[in-house]
């Protein structure tokens, strides 16, 4: 694949992360969670309004978690360019395996959390990261970018 590509998907992907980091974000004051919130019902299938984010551990781990994402998003996006370009091998090796723990560990905590809908998402948001280094990262399939 060529480098364009892959920077297309990955950053897609990562402002994808981003924008989700931010969303998550806000659901940790009330002015703001209503996104959050709506997304959560959804995900917890089927959609009843039970889903309320009022706690305040909730909103904490809402701002804690998407402050993270949101990082984890902007890492990626950085990487995804002069990484890429510099450093692909490295770049690869950083990328999917920070994808493939959040992968597990999303995938295993939404399973434990009664929200089996979310692994659905995380399979369909997969994709962005592992293809394109689907048949790998080296000389040919980065220079000429």
């Amino acid at each position: 694949m060529e480098l364009r590509y892959q920077q297309l998907l990955l950053k897609t992907g990562a402002a994808i992360v981003i924008g989700f980091g931010f969303l998550v974000a806000l659901a940790a004051h009330p002015a703001t969670q209503m996104p959050a919130i709506f997304l959560a019902d959804v995900i917890f299938w089927p959609p009843d309004s039970a889903e309320t984010g009022t706690a305040k551990e909730t909103r904490l781990m809402a701002a804690v978690g998407g402050a993270v994402m949101a990082g984890w998003g902007w890492a990626m996006w950085t990487l995804a360019g002069e990484g890429l370009r510099q450093a692909p091998q490295l770049t690869r090796r950083i990328i999917l395996g920070s994808v493939a723990l959040w992968f597990v560990i999303d995938c295993l905590g939404s399973l434990a959390a009664g929200a089996a809908l979310n692994v659905l998402g995380n399979v369909f948001f997969l994709p962005f990261f592992v293809l394109p280094f689907w048949r790998g990262v080296g000389p040919k399939t980065v220079s000429g970018g």
